[in-house]
């Protein structure tokens, strides 16, 4: 819906309710509202038991209006979320009409399909009244450590092997805890207390931003704010596409694949003030844990043109309402269920180059040459003579630009952080021998691509064993780079000496020594 079909809290179109407010008041309503977004971002992690959260940032507080529409998002948050979580508030819409809801009311879910494309990540949304009337909804989404099933990896072929599933469901109604609930997720979950308290600070980071927002709502017209916001943010966007040149700008990138590489192919269209993304031509499904749904898809494609062309105005719904994302039912992209997508992230991030590569002619002093996605090693045992469950995220290098070199050790376009090493040792049986940059990693050109990491560590005599599951990307085709600069190195994944597919779970024993490299990031430019 466009905003400028929306009615207001007073019957008015949301185009005249936009035009109460002049450029300052604007600007101060809308840094109100994402300093409330950013007041529960900053409880949810000193509450959390996740160093998913708490060190990596992975996780998003958004803020939508009464229909879903975002209208601010936490500073600190995954791009993919920001797209996908006000979409995950309609759905509940869908679910639980808006005349159904009522005070102390909490939905939960985690469908692919209707979350953020895989199980691991756990959304709850509350809706907030104002005088008896639904205004808003408090929404956040994190990802736990556990969910059950296998550890997260590419191998599992299937989502029922990949852990419990949360349909659109009731965790509060009215007040009141749905028991029954909390009870089948704690009994699928191997560390329960860590996974229900990480949902109980999302139900409270929520709650903080009902407060927060409370006195904002006795002088100010949330409807009338909303719809400024949209509109403004719409316009903007549409005169940063109509900027470029009418056409058909095509791309083809290749993910390290399994028994062959998959193929990611990308035709962007500008026509106007739009932009369509058609993905056809790209691999079929897999009987792997990368697919990615549509909702994921959109997210990846709307946040690197949002990246590219209109970066300094902050995310809400108006800014992505022109751009449009479609793949073939049954694709890598849009795969029928029950597909497995544990491990999405591999190919979602790879969309941003393959955006990137499709604008390089018309915008060569913006783009990215490619860059790696971040690792990640997830382990499960016995230490301390208690269950454990840890994700440590290693990030690689990224492409250079036209005006810089690539930055090394970073999370794009994911935005996670390097988890500590000093959280890693004191929360599994590891011994970190080493953490550091791999120089000499990142392609050469005019500027280099940014370096990668080495990690390397072993399992202590604290453990008989422990279960492992890597994720790894570009280990088969390196980050390439652009405009003539080189590709980076690629990564590599050694256990015990030998080069190894990560593609499989393992289990290790004391004494076992890994070393993960990430890939580096690609040239830009010849030398």
């Amino acid at each position: 819906m466009m905003p400028s079909d929306v009615h207001g809290a007073y019957g008015e179109p949301a185009g005249q309710l936009a035009r109460r407010f002049d450029p300052i008041e604007l600007e101060i309503l809308w840094r109100r509202l994402i300093s409330i977004v950013d007041e529960a971002s900053t409880a949810f992690v000193r509450t959390c038991f996740s160093t998913l959260v708490r060190d990596a940032n992975d996780f998003a507080v958004v803020l939508t209006d009464a229909q879903g529409r975002s209208l601010a998002q936490s500073t600190m948050s995954i791009p993919s979320f920001i797209g996908s979580l006000p979409a995950t508030v309609k759905h509940f819409l869908r679910k639980y009409p808006a005349d159904t809801l009522k005070p102390g009311d909490v939905l939960v879910t985690n469908d692919p399909w209707m979350g953020t494309g895989h199980i691991h990540d756990v959304n709850t949304v509350m809706p907030i009244f104002f005088r008896g009337r639904l205004v808003a909804f408090a929404a956040l989404v994190s990802h736990l450590p556990d969910i059950g099933g296998r550890l997260r990896s590419n191998a599992n072929r299937e989502i029922y092997e990949e852990g419990l599933q949360i349909p659109l469901l009731k965790l509060m109604d009215g007040g009141q805890v749905n028991e029954t609930l909390v009870d089948m997720i704690r009994q699928n979950i191997r560390v329960p207390e860590q996974g229900m308290g990480d949902i109980w600070a999302q139900v409270s980071a929520c709650r903080m931003m009902e407060e927060r927002l409370a006195p904002l709502l006795e002088s100010v017209d949330l409807d009338a704010l909303g719809a400024a916001i949209r509109l403004r943010s719409e316009a903007a966007m549409r005169a940063a596409i109509a900027a470029l040149p009418d056409g058909t700008y095509e791309s083809e990138v290749l993910h390290d694949g399994f028994e062959e590489p998959i193929r990611i192919h990308c035709k962007l269209t500008v026509a106007g003030d739009t932009i369509a993304i058609d993905y056809a031509g790209s691999s079929p499904q897999q009987p792997r844990a990368v697919n990615v749904v549509p909702i994921y898809a959109f997210a990846y494609s709307a946040y690197p043109i949002k990246a590219l062309l209109c970066p300094e105005v902050p995310n809400n719904e108006g800014g992505f309402l022109p751009i449009t994302t479609q793949a073939p039912l049954g694709s890598i992209l849009n795969p029928t269920y029950p597909a497995a997508s544990g491990g999405r992230g591999a190919i979602g991030h790879m969309l941003s180059p393959a955006i990137f590569l499709a604008l390089a002619e018309v915008l060569p002093e913006r783009v990215w040459a490619s860059g790696s996605a971040n690792s990640s090693v997830t382990m499960f045992g016995q230490y301390r003579n208690r269950p454990f469950n840890v994700v440590n995220f290693i990030n690689g290098g990224q492409g250079a630009t036209a005006s810089r070199d690539g930055l090394s050790a970073i999370s794009f376009p994911a935005n996670l952080g390097n988890t500590p090493v000093e959280m890693m040792e004191t929360l599994a049986p590891i011994l970190v021998h080493r953490r550091e940059i791999r120089r000499g990693s990142g392609g050469a050109g005019a500027h280099r691509g940014g370096d990668g990491l080495t990690f390397e560590f072993e399992i202590t005599s604290e453990a008989s064993s422990v279960a492992t599951s890597f994720l790894m990307t570009r280990l088969k085709h390196p980050p390439p780079g652009l405009r003539g600069g080189q590709a980076g190195q690629r990564g590599r994944l050694v256990i015990n000496g030998t080069e190894t597919d990560p593609t499989e779970q393992r289990v290790l024993k004391p004494g076992d020594r890994v070393l993960m490299e990430t890939a580096g990031g690609g040239g830009f430019g010849q030398r």
